[in-house]
């Protein structure tokens, strides 16, 4: 399981079709739209073994937690890619955006205010720190 973690606009997305489209689904709150969708979703995949990402802000350790035990719990490796926030960045990335997929502002800072630098202690096997610049990523374990 691959578990991208960072404010909206930050690139998880982008980061995503880049990276994982190929080899892994993607489980987002931008399409499920609910939680028991995102649920039982995410359950197929633990039952089938088939490899996924959660692409949603994930902005805190409990927020992070509900995906983490069910698949350590399964037997899964956890790879989490902390996108190192860059407001102002998001800001005109997200302004670029269409007005139906742009977030509100004070959305986007709000879950700036919430955010927490994840810890290999919540229960990933490996981190990361991603930076994203003008469509590049640079990553780099933490």
């Amino acid at each position: 399981m691959i578990l991208l973690i960072g404010i909206q606009a930050s690139g998880k997305t982008t980061f995503y079709l880049e990276r994982f489209f190929e080899t892994h689904v993607r489980i987002s709150m931008d399409l499920l739209r609910t939680r028991n969708r995102e649920s039982v979703f995410m359950q197929t995949c633990l039952a089938t073994q088939q490899r996924f990402v959660i692409d949603n802000t994930n902005p805190t350790r409990a927020d992070r937690a509900r995906y983490i035990e069910p698949a350590r719990n399964a037997r899964y490796r956890v790879i989490g890619y902390f996108f190192e926030p860059d407001p102002k960045a998001s800001y005109e990335r997200n302004q670029g955006r269409s007005q139906k997929h742009r977030v509100p502002s004070p959305g986007l800072f709000g879950t700036l205010k919430h955010l927490e630098r994840p810890s290999i202690e919540e229960g990933f096997d490996q981190l990361f720190l991603v930076h994203a610049d003008k469509g590049r990523f640079e990553i780099m374990p933490m």
